[in-house]
């Protein structure tokens, strides 16, 4: 009978010794599994406003640079000094486009390529814009030796009228 007692004390004993211990491992798991969870969702929010960012800058400099580009071009500017406008507006507005979804205007690069002559009426302008994007929450000090960004493009192209004066 002693020995039942025993048994039924170390029962006890242990069962109570566990008392707690299963809020003590929800918040470690929550911790492991939920903090990988935010990064990812915040990693992944900040590539797809990079996306975004880079088809509406390419989208928004390919319509400046036609508009402008032929605005110049009817009011008696040549060709290459008309193309240099429209470069010039469509910087501006890749710039103007990246900081409305949080990016530095460094971050993004615009190439502009044209078919056959450039500003030729019937031909189309083609830009390009990369975005670098940075992944949140990496420290200064890893990310100048250790690359920690994605590159994002987006492309576009605009249509010049085909009934603009060529001059």
């Amino acid at each position: 009978m002693a020995s039942l007692a025993l048994v039924r004390e170390r029962v006890t004993r242990t069962h109570r010794d566990d008392d707690g211990s299963a809020m003590v491992e929800f918040v470690a798991l929550t911790l492991l599994l939920l903090v990988p969870l935010v990064y990812l969702v915040l990693t992944l929010a900040r590539i797809q406003a990079g996306i975004f960012a880079a088809e509406s800058a390419s989208s928004a400099a390919a319509r400046v640079s036609v508009v402008h580009g032929v605005a110049r071009l009817e009011s008696g500017a040549p060709r290459v000094q008309a193309m240099e406008w429209a470069a010039q507006y469509a910087h501006e507005s890749v710039t103007q486009a990246v900081s409305d979804f949080g990016f530095e205007a460094t971050d993004a690069t615009l190439a502009i390529t044209c078919e056959a002559q450039c500003l030729e009426p019937g031909s189309n302008i083609t830009t390009t814009v990369t975005i670098d994007v940075k992944l949140p929450g990496i420290p200064g000090f890893l990310a100048e030796h250790v690359p920690m960004q994605v590159q994002v493009q987006g492309h576009s192209r605009a249509p010049v009228d085909s009934m603009a004066r060529d001059l």
